[in-house]
């Protein structure tokens, strides 16, 4: 992976996703919230930081879940040998209109940190949020909050790319690997979030290629992991971000970061209590 490009990837145990962004460069660079720099603990002889948003499955699982309609969209997605994800996408779809899918959440607005916030503000006293909830039941409404909490995650990457480049770093493009990267939606609001092309690996299982790449070097295969990582690591697609829509996002993010500005106003309100 060149230096200017940053990995996504999530690592899944007992449903507990670990949503780490990391980025190599050449020089060392800190980073206020981001872990690092640490040189060579991914690729020999380049720096690496690495900053993450913790539960971030679960949180979509706890969303989705918790909701009054998740027994509909059980038994929905089950009488089409869907996984329940697959479906919520496709209900998306349905009742878009002549809307964008990720223009729907115009008017609700998710803060992901139910779990406190990793990175880039390392505070883990902070909760979740939800903003612009009504009484409606249905599936429509699951769909919608579903759709808000994926792109809250990908308004939290933003936040930690932002920071990252603000302290010297260039990203120009998205390497998304893990179980999240097989949601097409999560994938798109990423790249339209972020304003970066997002490239997936053309196996899917991409940890067991980096361990296969490791195990190529150790056995004299290859003279370096660069030349090992360029003849086993493939590209399977490149998700283009919609720039059309920047200037839905860009108002997406700014309420984003409005709503942890919000969140510390109120807790220096009830102080003491």
């Amino acid at each position: 992976m060149p230096a200017g490009d940053i990995l996504l990837h999530i690592l899944d145990r007992v449903n507990l996703y670990l949503y780490i962004s990391t980025h190599v460069s050449e020089t060392p660079i800190f980073v206020p919230g981001v872990w690092g720099p640490y040189f060579s603990a991914m690729v020999p002889g380049l720096w690496l930081n690495e900053g993450g948003q913790s539960a971030t499955g679960k949180l979509i699982e706890h969303v989705v879940r918790g909701h009054v309609a998740f027994p509909e969209l059980q038994s929905k997605a089950a009488a089409r040998a869907q996984s329940i994800y697959t479906y919520l996408n496709s209900h998306l779809d349905l009742i878009k209109k002549s809307l964008p899918v990720g223009f729907l959440t115009v008017d609700l607005h998710v803060w992901p940190d139910f779990h406190g916030n990793r990175s880039p503000l390392t505070d883990l006293t902070l909760k979740g949020m939800v903003v612009g909830l009504t009484l409606s039941r249905g599936l429509d409404e699951l769909a919608l909050i579903y759709l808000a909490t994926i792109q809250a995650i990908a308004l939290g990457t933003r936040h930690i790319l932002e920071t990252m480049q603000a302290a010297g770093h260039h990203l120009n493009t998205l390497f998304l690997c893990g179980g999240l990267s097989k949601n097409p939606l999560f994938v798109q609001m990423h790249a339209d979030i972020t304003g970066k092309p997002v490239v997936l690996s053309k196996e899917v299982e991409s940890v067991l290629v980096g361990a296969a790449i490791l195990g190529a070097c150790a056995s004299g295969d290859f003279a370096s992991i660069q030349e090992a990582m360029a003849k086993m690591g493939k590209i399977g697609r490149v998700v283009q971000p919609n720039h059309e829509h920047k200037r839905f996002y860009d108002k997406k993010y700014e309420v984003f970061l409005k709503l942890v500005e919000h969140q510390r106003e109120y807790r220096a309100i009830m102080k003491g209590f």
